[in-house]
């Protein structure tokens, strides 16, 4: 795992999303800004890590990053302008949440909008190669699951707690039987 794309002096924030293949709820973010010398063995690309040490983690990562932020674009928002579009919303808005300014962004995947007068550079599984990406990757997951768990309080027959909104077989036939909710995101198709 690398510490930073530079080998400069540059602040580099790591983004990443969560919730992107989902058919309910918001699309989910996090930037982070780590020390310089931060390591830690489990860090890693979420979907590697547990459930546990995700949270554990996510505590972790809170109390060393430099700064930290994690932001959302809503369902609506992924209706009206394509989950692509909105997932780049969500990291800009967690950019603009950041208390110190990163002087370049390291960004998950192999797109991107570009943020105002901060140069940026895509990698393709950047969340299992940098550091800040990897923590970020791990805010965005833990916060979503935790927002989709208290989602599923209010439609308990979709089962949210477990499944996040993804698509899976029970979600699918809950959307069946009960219909959509309002953070269903209606421009997916649910089989």
């Amino acid at each position: 795992m690398l510490r930073s794309y530079y080998n400069i002096d540059a602040i580099e924030a790591g983004l990443d999303e969560a919730g992107r293949g989902c058919l309910a709820g918001p699309v989910v973010a996090a930037a982070v800004i780590l020390p310089k010398d931060y390591t830690h063995e489990w860090l890693n690309d979420s979907k590697q890590l547990s459930h546990e040490q995700r949270v554990k983690l996510r505590t972790e990562i809170e109390r060393d990053a430099i700064a930290f932020a994690v932001a959302e674009a809503s369902n609506e928002e992924i209706d009206q302008i394509n989950i692509l579009k909105a997932s780049f919303l969500a990291m800009h808005r967690a950019v603009e949440k950041l208390s110190f300014r990163p002087e370049h962004l390291l960004i998950d995947g192999n797109r991107f909008t570009p943020y105002p007068l901060i140069p940026h550079t895509c990698i393709v599984k950047g969340d299992a190669k940098f550091l800040s990406i990897a923590a970020a990757s791990i805010l965005a997951k833990t916060y979503r699951d935790d927002l989709m768990g208290q989602f599923a309080k209010k439609y308990p027959y979709y089962r949210w707690e477990q499944n996040a909104g993804y698509p899976t077989p029970f979600h699918k036939k809950a959307i069946k039987e009960h219909g959509f909710t309002p953070l269903h995101r209606l421009t997916f198709k649910s089989e």
